[in-house]
């Protein structure tokens, strides 16, 4: 996914306070042209808008800075919100080019409904929900799919099992379990019943 959203140079004076009370609200660039950061403001309804698509390090957005004349690429690296109103109140970003390797944060999407389940009782265990993959920016997955309905009961998934676009690796233990489809309660005391009457 690939999003667009126009920023404006920041007063280093503007107190962050008074640019929500005018609707904008206080971004940090990183990683522009060599500089350690820029200040931004972006205007509050745009960026709420970009919040409903776009995920922390995950992506892409065509970010525009007319009165810098500069137009680049950039991840969403953080959100700051209020703890339990939920308001967004900063926002920051990071430079970056379309064939750059970034490490990011990709969720998992677990498809099918697995054999053991469906047939003998089972119930699918989900380790994991987001692996961290090494991939170009311009190639960053959006959700990687996880097919389960091959899994019977006893069987199990595991990091090295992933289906990855072309290029995307991921970063941590190959090994590490990503779903189980362990024994149901009801097929277990079936089977403690059939052996009783034995």
């Amino acid at each position: 996914m690939e999003l667009t959203i126009e920023c404006k140079s920041r007063d280093a004076k503007a107190k962050p306070n008074a640019l929500r009370r005018e609707g904008l609200l206080p971004v940090v660039l990183y990683g522009h042209q060599g500089t350690e950061s820029v200040s931004l403001t972006v205007n509050q309804k745009d960026a709420d808008l970009l919040l409903r698509k776009a995920a922390v390090n995950n992506t892409m957005i065509d970010l525009k800075i007319p009165d810098m004349s500069w137009n680049g690429k950039a991840l969403l690296r953080e959100v700051q919100a209020h703890p339990w109103k939920k308001t967004v109140y900063h926002l920051s970003f990071f430079a970056v080019k379309a064939q750059d390797a970034v490490e990011v944060g990709v969720t998992l999407h677990f498809v099918g409904e697995p054999t053991g389940v469906k047939d003998d009782g089972g119930v699918l265990n989900t380790e994991i929900n987001e692996v961290t993959v090494k991939c170009k920016a311009i190639d960053i997955p959006e959700v990687i799919e996880v097919d389960v309905s091959g899994l019977g009961v006893g069987d199990s998934l595991t990091v090295a099992d992933l289906v990855l676009p072309e290029g995307a690796v991921v970063a941590g233990d190959q090994t590490q379990t990503i779903a189980t489809v362990l024994q149901g309660r009801m097929a277990e005391g079936e089977g403690e019943d059939e052996a009783a009457a034995e």
